[in-house]
């Protein structure tokens, strides 16, 4: 098997296996750009050297040894000679470019002889034994195990004894002293000595760095960039070229353009008499690459030529690694350039105005995480410092406000002008006004999509959800984090995008609709199929949803309506009631309320389909906890209220349920009391007459949720169709054409869908629900409790609450839709779960052949770019499979 390439032997198609770094060497050494010679042992080495027990096997020995009898050919030097010395680079090279989360070994190839050949053939033995320090001081750490730290203060301790600042003030008796120190440290802390045989250093350096493909700081950066375990890393060996052989020598790096605003000029830095991680290391500060034209003009033209060449190569910005050696450059590295939220539009929007990618290639470049950052206010992160704890990132953007415990705290206070941070074990429905009044949402438990994150994600809200570092004293009224505590009242700030807790107020950045980013949702919208809808609950929401680009209203989820101090206490009424005249008269008076908010959702969404959930939620979710009236009614004076309180705590006991989530809620709360359903109904459409008067044209649609037998749909369609007879008229309701379906969440609803589907216009999946059921997970205990272990023990792919799982939940809608539309061919489906806003479930719905996907307002952006590029890669896929076809 071929375990190792040279550079001259690979390209760029070739990346799977030898690495992006690996791959792109190879293509510019085709190219013809001054490449440093070398080779790349594959990832699949790397895959190897894991499953052998972190062992490298004969025979990729034997092949990196005829790689390097290759590479001293080309050099015309030999590893390991003391008079015409090859050192070489030992680099890691990942397929997806992860940058600085793995390690690097420079030099190798010196020991106490080579080091003398060295100093003996460039005359300059500074440059000599300086390489030979680092070397010791790279390999004791990434090889070794030692931490940097003892290198750097023998280092400092030379220093101040000679009595300079700078590496480059070090003579070379210097460098010889130290070297003895480090070699000294390498034998106390590591209990060997520094290998002198060359061809062992080699050896444990690709060890090294194949293993490095597992620290810590790879695997983190790996999950939260969703990067698969089993890639492994490549590893490039390097001939050396030294940028700090003397001052007509040096190292940097420069982007094509400008990775923070997108900006088409050169962008990096440099530093004179250098090696390659003092660029980054901050001891030296370096100089801005516009320098670099006054200093070197020559090397200049020619960085910007290769800058030119490369980016027109790869149709991206690039990050590229140079070296400058006697007056030489060198190109040590090419990669896309990471770049910022509004830098990438920028640059994916100008690459193509200059006709270097077209509409469709510069959709695909748009991460997700871009628009993201771009549609929420961010932290000022050089302040965002003092960080007390991190949680589950729940919903994207930052906030600052003093914490307050509880909701009605949180309102309180917002309503006296003070911004504020709304912090609780947990939320329920109940917080809904401490939510909406506060800036942010911080929890010590719960999931992604607990209440507090589905709530926040809906209203735009930065939220942090299981943070369980937190212990919050609501006696006390504090927050203590390890030895720290926070009073009520003091500044915290969230970072909904990180999980990050951060003490005292940080300056925040604001988000902006750009004009690239309009530009690029214009061209998604030329090539997508998929609709876009939004998840919203107020025509507040409504609005902005529209202004970012909805199709029409997903999922309005009427329970939020009722949490108003002055609605809940109307709602509790109507639940408290002990005869239906008693419950008439307080739906009498939460129907006017309704009907007003779904009057401003039409107008708002004018001539755009409106879905209205129906209640779901069970009714004891309205009423305070057990606990809270319990602590009200030690504290009462008078009988009359000590009698309410005795009242309601009866009723909560009444209403407890072993496991709502499976109790009376969703259609089973319409069937029982179909009294609360009607008054719904009978709000959608007055408010509908009364948009019509006005002319403005409303498409409703009625959402029976939880079904999961065909009888429970038949019977409240029919109270649907009776109310909009009884409301509207014959006449106008045939001006009103409404829809009436359900949310499919239920497995049964699903697997006989087919007969669903005979009452239903439309299918919503409400994949939250339909996901704990489907895997029988609560969600909130799944995320706070195991969930965590299985994806990290690789159980499971993803959070099923965030990506879909395609395999179990997807085949319950493809089975659904299919089953539905064999029946109704009308039938409109679409998702409206927490995953209409995500990018690989937002692709499975565009493959599964839904109409549409719903999501919260500040997700829309991202959602209707997540549709196109499905769309253009399933046009792609299909292509190559019809090529194949053709080809068989």
């Amino acid at each position: 098997m071929r375990w190792v390439y040279a550079f001259t032997e690979g390209n760029a198609q070739m990346r799977a296996l030898l690495g992006g770094k690996g791959a792109n060497l190879a293509e510019m050494t085709r190219a013809g750009l001054p490449v440093p010679p070398g080779f790349t042992i594959t990832t699949e080495a790397c895959r190897a050297f894991f499953q052998a027990g972190r062992r490298i096997s004969d025979e990729v020995r034997q092949q990196i040894a005829a790689a390097l009898k290759q590479l001293e050919r080309d050099k015309e030097q030999v590893f390991g000679s003391a008079q015409q010395p090859l050192l070489v680079s030992v680099r890691s090279g990942s397929v997806t470019s992860m940058p600085g989360m793995m390690d690097t070994i420079l030099n190798i190839g010196l020991n106490d002889d080579t080091v003398e050949g060295l100093a003996a053939l460039t005359n300059n033995p500074r440059f000599a034994y300086d390489c030979y320090r680092r070397l010791i001081q790279m390999f004791g750490n990434v090889v070794m195990g030692i931490e940097p730290i003892h290198f750097e203060r023998l280092l400092q301790r030379l220093k101040q004894q000679l009595g300079v600042q700078e590496d480059r003030e070090v003579p070379a008796d210097g460098w010889k002293r130290l070297i003895v120190d480090y070699k000294e440290c390498i034998q106390a802390k590591a209990g060997r000595d520094f290998p002198q045989q060359v061809h062992e250093q080699l050896l444990l350096a690709v060890e090294a760095v194949f293993a490095s493909w597992h620290n810590p700081r790879a695997e983190v950066y790996r999950r939260l960039n969703g990067i698969p375990d089993d890639q492994g890393t490549a590893v490039n060996v390097q001939s050396m070229v030294f940028g700090n052989r003397g001052d007509d020598c040096g190292t940097g790096v420069v982007f094509t353009r400008n990775p923070s605003t997108g900006e088409n000029r050169l962008f990096g830095e440099y530093l004179i008499n250098a090696q390659g991680e003092d660029v980054v290391s901050g001891a030296r500060t370096p100089l801005a690459i516009a320098a670099l034209r006054d200093q070197w003009p020559d090397i200049y033209r020619q960085l910007e030529q290769v800058c030119r060449q490369l980016e027109a190569h790869y149709k991206d910005m690039q990050d590229i690694e140079f070296t400058v050696e006697n007056g030489k450059l060198y190109v040590l590295q090419t990669r896309s350039g990471k770049r910022n939220a509004q830098a990438a539009l920028t640059i994916a929007v100008d690459l193509v105005r200059e006709g270097t990618l077209d509409k469709q290639e510069a959709l695909l470049r748009i991460e997700a995480l871009h628009l993201d950052q771009l549609l929420h206010t961010r932290l000022d992160e050089d302040a965002a410092t003092d960080v007390l704890a991190v949680g589950l990132p729940a919903s994207p953007g930052a906030a600052a406000g003093i914490a307050a415990l509880d909701a009605d705290t949180a309102a309180a206070w917002s309503k006296e002008g003070k911004r504020v941070i709304l912090v609780r074990p947990e939320t329920t429905p109940e917080d809904i006004h401490g939510v909406l009044e506060s800036e942010g949402v911080l929890t010590s438990r719960g999931g992604m999509t607990s209440h507090a994150a589905v709530v926040a994600r809906g209203m735009g809200k930065p939220c942090v959800c299981g943070c369980e570092e937190l212990h919050i004293d609501l006696e006390q009224r504090c927050i203590a984090v390890g030895n720290r505590t926070i009073a009520e009242g003091e500044w915290i700030t969230l970072d909904g995008a990180s999980g990050r807790v951060i003490a005292g107020e940080v300056p925040l950045k604001e988000a902006a609709m750009t004009d690239e980013l309009r530009q690029m949702l214009q061209w998604a919208d030329e090539v997508r199929t998929l609709q876009v809808f939004a998840n919203a609950d107020n025509p507040e929401d409504a609005q902005i949803a529209r202004r970012f680009g909805a199709q029409g209203i997903g999922l309005c989820r009427t329970e939020h309506m009722f949490f108003a101090p002055e609605r809940l206490a109307v709602m509790q009424r109507m639940i408290m009631a002990d005869t239906p005249g008693e419950r008439a008269e307080a739906l009498k008076r939460l129907l006017p309320m309704q009907q007003a908010d779904f009057a401003g959702m039409f107008a708002a969404m004018e001539g755009l389909p409106v879905a209205i959930r129906l209640l779901d939620p069970p009714l004891h979710e309205f009423l305070p906890k057990v606990g809270e009236l319990q602590q009200k009614l030690q504290q009462a004076i008078g009988d009359t209220d000590k009698e309410a309180l005795r009242r309601m705590i009866r009723k909560v006991h009444e209403l407890h349920e072993a496991n709502p989530m499976l109790g009376q809620r969703g259609c089973r709360l319409g069937i029982v009391f179909p009294e609360i359903y009607e008054m719904q109904i009978e709000a959608i459409f007055c408010a509908a007459s009364d948009c019509m008067d006005k002319g403005i044209r409303v498409l409703p649609e009625i959402m029976i949720p939880l079904v999961g037998h065909v009888s429970e749909l038949k019977a409240l369609r029919e109270l649907v169709d009776q109310t909009a007879e009884r409301v509207l008229g014959a006449e106008r309701k045939r001006a009103c054409p409404y829809k009436v379906g359900t949310m499919i969440e239920v497995p049964r609803a699903a697997l006989t869908a087919g007969q669903i589907a005979e009452y239903a216009d439309f299918f919503s999946f409400g994949t939250n629900d339909l996901t704990q059921l489907t895997f029988g997970y609560s969600r909130d205990d799944a995320e706070g409790k195991f969930l965590t272990r299985y994806i990290d023990g690789k159980l499971l792919p993803h959070n099923p609450f965030q990506v879909l799982d395609t395999e179990g939940v997807g085949q319950l809608i493809e089975l659904a839709a299919s089953s539905g539309r064999s029946v109704r061919p009308s039938l409109k489906t679409g998702v409206c779960g927490e995953h209409g806003g995500d990018k690989e479930s937002i692709a499975f719905c565009h493959r599964a052949g839904l109409d549409y996907v719903s999501c919260s307002p500040y997700r829309i952006p991202m959602a209707i770019i997540a549709a196109a590029q499905a769309a253009i890669q399933h046009q792609a896929e299909r292509l190559v499979t019809a090529a194949h076809k053709d080809a068989s």
